[in-house]
């Protein structure tokens, strides 16, 4: 069993408090000098492993992450899960923002994919799939 941890970088540590909480595998997509070379690697493990979890937090700046996830919904939502967490240190959505994220939910959910609410919820699910 293994996951892919999608969503944002920008010095977020969701990954870091997500993988002491796991007792599967994972992939760590974040690279300190991401290039075009490194994007046939990522777009593998995406295929590759079992679940493709997107993570967003407030230090997003890009939406590629969102796109990723909507696609992923598309065309493979039993193994597609999402999460936006309201909070990342001292950043925070707004409510505009936290109205679209919660849409983005609703749109992922109804492709048929996993919705979470939190580190906690996803890694309880995750291991109980081992």
């Amino acid at each position: 069993m293994k996951v892919f941890l999608g969503g944002t970088c920008n010095g977020s540590k969701w990954r870091d408090e997500l993988i002491k909480m796991l007792e599967i595998d994972y992939f760590y997509p974040v690279v300190e000098n991401w290039t075009k070379n490194n994007k046939p690697k990522e777009i593998q493990q995406r295929r590759d492993c079992d679940y493709c979890l997107y993570v967003i937090t407030p230090k997003m700046t890009g939406v590629y992450s969102i796109a990723e996830v909507v696609d992923d919904s598309n065309k493979r939502p039993e193994k597609t899960m999402f999460c936006y967490l309201n909070d990342d240190e001292n950043k925070s959505f707004d409510e505009h923002q936290k109205k679209s994220l919660h849409s983005v939910s609703e749109m992922v959910s109804d492709n048929g994919a996993k919705v979470f609410d939190g580190l906690d919820n996803i890694a309880a699910f995750l291991n109980s799939r081992k």
